[in-house]
């Protein structure tokens, strides 16, 4: 397989991303920064992993632009429909809590896709299990409540 030169993008935006929130992570209690380091630390060890994997494909088999299947299969329609999905979602955050939206955001992203019914109960359950026990109970974050409920 050999490297695409899209990928140095790619790189680059997650050095970029680790960067940020380190610097960000400057502004927490010392009890609050062991989860955020860690999770920076994996990314930013997991995208070395990668740009090595990169390197040794580039070395191996050459190099390529991967510009041109960059939009490959890109479907305008999916992708605008996502996005205002997410802003909606965004917005019901605020209004019917973190639970509620987050659980009407999947069960729209599930009917959309048309992901078989007892597929969508059994993530839907599992992601707000699994979200409930790592934030609430294991790191105590609050989150937002809601205005209307």
């Amino acid at each position: 397989m050999k490297m695409k030169k899209t990928d140095i993008g790619v790189v680059a935006f997650m050095y970029a991303v680790c960067a940020f929130f380190y610097v960000y992570s400057f502004d927490l209690s010392e009890s609050s920064k062991s989860y955020p380091l860690f999770t920076i630390t994996l990314l930013f060890g997991l995208t070395t992993l990668y740009l090595v994997q990169m390197i040794l494909a580039a070395k191996k088999f050459g190099v390529e632009s991967g510009a041109d299947t960059v939009f490959e299969g890109f479907r305008p329609k999916q992708f605008l429909l996502a996005v205002v999905l997410t802003a909606v979602y965004v917005v019901l955050i605020n209004a019917l809590g973190f639970f509620t939206a987050t659980t009407l955001f999947m069960i729209a992203s599930f009917v959309y896709l048309k992901v078989p019914v007892l597929h969508s109960v059994i993530a839907l359950v599992a992601m707000d299990l699994l979200i409930y026990l790592a934030f609430v109970l294991f790191l105590g974050v609050r989150l937002p409540a809601g205005i209307l409920i």
